[in-house]
């Protein structure tokens, strides 16, 4: 049986090694790829592959809420969550999202693979680099895990704006995206700061920074 896989990566070099590293196999085949988060859920939903590769880092949509979005599907999509980050509260928002796989980026690509065909039956994949007892931890303190983190007090709708925001979108473009007026982006972006105890943009995007929402330039 063919594992069909989707790509979803803000980087078109990290998505053509990857499909080089995936067409290689008989038992595998790429079917589709985008490069933010809210191309990665339309075209999942309508393709249905049997495992994505979704990177934590993305615009629009970080990988994270792809995998919130997702987790509804019917019959459901594996998730594998690739990522720069290997600290446990990352690879706990993950499976909290829905994940069934974690993958530090420097990962060997014969772990790629390893990953793709352990998720897609349906087993939980955490790759070489994180310790074990991340997992069990993750498994015996889920809801503890997530209550430390500052992005369970954000709603959907915030964090969306949150993402918008420290990608250097202005409060226009924004409101044109979400189809919300300015002023309500400015009431959003002005309740994120009180709630993350941050006075400016600047505290915003330390904050994204620090909890994977996006990379520094």
């Amino acid at each position: 049986m063919i594992i069909t896989v989707f790509l979803a990566d803000d980087h078109a070099l990290v998505r053509d090694g990857m499909r080089v590293l995936i067409e290689g196999k008989p038992d595998m085949r790429v079917i589709g790829e985008a490069d933010n988060g809210w191309d990665a859920v339309q075209k999942i939903e309508m393709l249905r592959p049997s495992v994505a590769i979704i990177d934590i880092t993305m615009p629009f949509l970080n990988g994270i809420e792809v995998a919130e979005k997702l987790r509804s599907l019917r019959p459901p999509v594996k998730i594998l969550v690739v990522s720069m980050f290997s600290t446990s509260e990352f690879v706990v928002r993950a499976f909290s999202a829905g994940a069934t796989g974690y993958l530090v980026k420097t990962s060997a690509g014969a772990e790629l693979i390893t990953a793709i065909r352990t998720v897609s039956l349906g087993r939980r994949y955490v790759c070489e680099g994180i310790p074990r007892e991340m997992l069990s931890e993750y498994l015996a303190e889920q809801c503890s895990c997530e209550k430390k983190s500052p992005l369970m007090s954000l709603t959907c709708r915030e964090r969306e704006i949150l993402q918008l925001v420290v990608e250097g979108e202005s409060s226009a473009q924004i409101a044109r995206s979400l189809l919300i007026s300015p002023k309500t982006v400015d009431t959003y972006r002005s309740r994120l700061m009180h709630k993350l105890c941050v006075s400016d943009i600047t505290g915003l995007v330390k904050f994204a920074v620090q909890h994977g929402l996006t990379t520094p330039n």
